[in-house]
């Protein structure tokens, strides 16, 4: 489907310029419709000028009620309603006598008298003056309560984006204080280049958390490629315990997802896998596309579900017939920022591999990013990986 060509704008975004607009417009046709029947009923031509005083007559009213309508507006109910039909009486009557004035200096030979004319146009004024009435206020109000659901959505937003800002920086200390203890480690060690290598990793790594905004997403080879900087700062620690695989479908690799959503996965898995054995694990992190979804898994050779080291590990992970639940920081972070960011379009699943081990899959929907993104930042991440 063709995009159009321009970007309509709200009839109501601008609400002045929208009043105006339908001042003229309802008067006009309020004139149009008077000035038809004047003369389907015989009057003749002249009588129009009479029609054109009591539209304008009627549309300056109309103004001076606007401003004391937008007054009235936001009191209680009682003091809305109560002065608005006193001001709306008034106004009739105002209307009233001034086109009775005009149509018995028009026709002074006329069998009617002023207060028969003045009955007989107050009710066509009260009902002119009221469905303006009507509308002003029913517009407003709808205006009202347009506006109050656009900032509760702002602040249904604002809560979202806290939650996951919240979520995303609960990842940052625990993965400083290991790395900063590994990088005590190798200093009192006097190993100095390791050291140094570590700390420049680990300054890419924070530099590129700081880029990137807590509610953003990045696409896939972006987030792989930080996943590769990070993995590089645990292999200094590991070295060959830790192997790691990588099978990214490259259909995949445009497709949008929360940054450093894998971090905490991979780092569950080094906690559990690769420390407790000393032939190290392998973790592999793959990704592809199922129909429109994206399913990303991360496993690992570590300990099954059956082993004691698992029950840490899921820390009470319950399965009942339907999604496990975990309580535990890493898989809890991650399925919490899935349910912010996704809502129920997200699926977030634990498996037990038939060859043994664990593995954590997430399946989301496909999403490309609409704009083209400079690349310079992915290739400094792998740059800076390899």
């Amino acid at each position: 489907m063709a995009a159009l060509p321009f970007r309509p704008t709200p009839f109501f975004a601008n609400k002045n310029q929208a009043f105006w607009r339908l001042q003229a417009v309802g008067w006009a046709g309020a004139m149009l419709l008077r000035g038809m029947s004047s003369i389907a009923n015989g009057q003749p031509m002249s009588f129009l000028v009479i029609v054109l005083i009591a539209t304008i007559t009627g549309y300056s009213i109309s103004l001076l009620l606007a401003v004391l309508y937008r007054q009235l507006i936001s009191r209680r109910p009682l003091v809305t309603w109560g002065v608005t039909g006193l001001v709306l009486t008034l106004a009739v009557g105002l209307h009233a006598f001034i086109d009775a004035w005009v149509i018995w200096l028009y026709r002074p030979e006329s069998e009617a008298n002023f207060t028969q004319l003045f009955i007989g146009v107050f009710y066509l004024d009260a009902t002119l003056l009221g469905s303006w009435t009507a509308l002003y206020y029913a517009i407003n109000f709808f205006l009202q309560v347009e506006e109050q659901n656009d900032q509760l959505i702002r602040l249904e937003n604002q809560a979202t984006s806290a939650q996951l800002a919240m979520l995303r920086y609960q990842l940052n200390p625990h993965f400083l204080f290991n790395t900063l203890n590994s990088i005590s480690t190798l200093v009192l060690l006097k190993q100095t280049e390791p050291a140094n290598a570590m700390l420049s990793r680990l300054s890419s790594f924070l530099r590129y958390s700081l880029s990137n905004e807590p509610t953003g997403r990045v696409t896939v080879a972006e987030e792989v490629e930080t996943l590769k900087l990070y993995l590089g700062i645990e292999r200094m620690r590991f070295e060959e315990r830790l192997r790691t695989t990588f099978e990214i479908d490259p259909a995949s690799e445009a497709g949008l997802m929360p940054s450093l959503l894998l971090q905490p996965l991979v780092e569950n898995s080094i906690k559990y896998a690769v420390t407790p054995q000393e032939s190290g694990a392998e973790i592999t992190i793959a990704t592809q596309l199922v129909g429109p979804n994206l399913r990303i898994t991360v496993s690992d050779t570590g300990p099954g579900l059956q082993s004691e080291a698992t029950g840490n590990r899921m820390n009470g992970v319950s399965f009942d017939g339907g999604d496990p639940v975990s309580t535990g920081v890493g898989l809890t972070n991650t399925r919490d920022r899935l349910v912010q960011a996704y809502g129920d379009q997200h699926r977030f699943e634990i498996i037990d591999p038939p060859d043994g081990g664990f593995a954590v899959q997430i399946e989301i929907p496909f999403e490309r990013r609409e704009t083209v993104v400079p690349a310079d930042n992915q290739r400094q991440l792998a740059a800076t990986a390899g």
